[in-house]
């Protein structure tokens, strides 16, 4: 069972933990629990508790009246609400449910209404990306396990590897060549596939060379393919090399290339750029570099 700080309710359910304190006092909707060293933490359950206070609450549902609720009450109630809405912001809840309970066809179906709903793209930039910063922040402070990091991952995975399966390239003059990798020490992809599938349906050729990859197998795979771009996210801290070092690296190895680079790192450091070297905080940026 996981421990998860006021902070951690915070983050996942939306709810301001000021708010959620009130909440506590006022109305007992949660009961914290404490360690031997008397630290507050909350269970999975209470976790699952207010991700459900806080959809009806948004629903309009008074909070004195969701206090009253019996659990059995407070489930109906969602599940009649969930089944005629689905908003991105019940979605992600839905979402997050289910990755703490494990339940793979609950996530698969709540994934594939989502994207039914809203459309590929705005299912994954509006729901399935809020839902990862989520939960990578929790799990860098290790209030989600690895375990249930990599349950969610292989299943959005395998819906983006089935959209770039489908998109078929037709060459005209537009059509620009991108290499898309990981560096070395790098696993997080999703980012990366997600673009490969935005890149194939804008009609461009992508060659996407994988995670964890050498410094030296970018070259021999550029000689190769010669592409117009090359994209990467940097996810998790760089140590040897730094990532100042890593991009200076990388623009001195290909001086005539575009180099676009995103990732929670290049926010959290704001390294020096080359010239050649672009920082890429959102998709729409993405696009507007690739067609500029």
């Amino acid at each position: 069972m996981a421990q998860y700080s006021i902070k951690d309710i915070e983050v996942l359910s939306g709810i301001k933990a000021h708010t959620l304190r009130i909440w506590e006092l006022r109305y007992a909707l949660l009961k914290p629990e404490r360690t031997d060293t008397n630290i507050r933490y909350y269970s999975d359950e209470q976790l699952k508790k207010i991700l459900n206070v806080s959809l009806l609450n948004r629903k309009g549902y008074k909070i004195s009246k969701i206090a009253g609720m019996s659990d059995a009450e407070l489930k109906r109630e969602v599940t009649e609400i969930t089944d005629q809405h689905q908003t991105p912001d019940d979605l992600l809840d839905a979402l997050t449910q289910s990755m703490v309970d494990f339940d793979e066809a609950k996530f698969e179906k709540f994934l594939s209404v989502a994207i039914a709903k809203h459309g590929f793209e705005n299912a994954f930039t509006q729901i399935v990306f809020p839902f990862l910063t989520r939960t990578g922040i929790l799990w860098s402070t290790g209030a989600i396990l690895p375990v249930q990091e990599h349950f969610i991952s292989n299943l959005i995975r395998r819906k983006v590897i089935v959209a770039i399966d489908s998109q078929f390239l037709t060459e005209n003059k537009h059509t620009s060549r991108f290499l898309l990798f990981l560096p070395e020490g790098e696993t997080h992809e999703l980012m990366l596939l997600f673009i490969e599938y935005i890149f194939r349906k804008n009609n461009q050729r992508v060659a996407y060379i994988g995670s964890s990859l050498p410094f030296s197998d970018i070259d021999i795979v550029n000689k190769t393919f010669n592409p117009h771009y090359l994209v990467t996210y940097i996810t998790v801290p760089m140590q040897d090399p730094t990532l100042q070092v890593f991009i200076n690296n990388l623009s001195n190895a290909f001086p005539r290339k575009t180099i676009m680079i995103g990732g929670a790192q290049m926010q959290l450091q704001k390294p020096k750029l080359p010239s050649n070297v672009k920082a890429i905080d959102s998709m729409e940026q993405m696009l507007r570099l690739m067609h500029s």
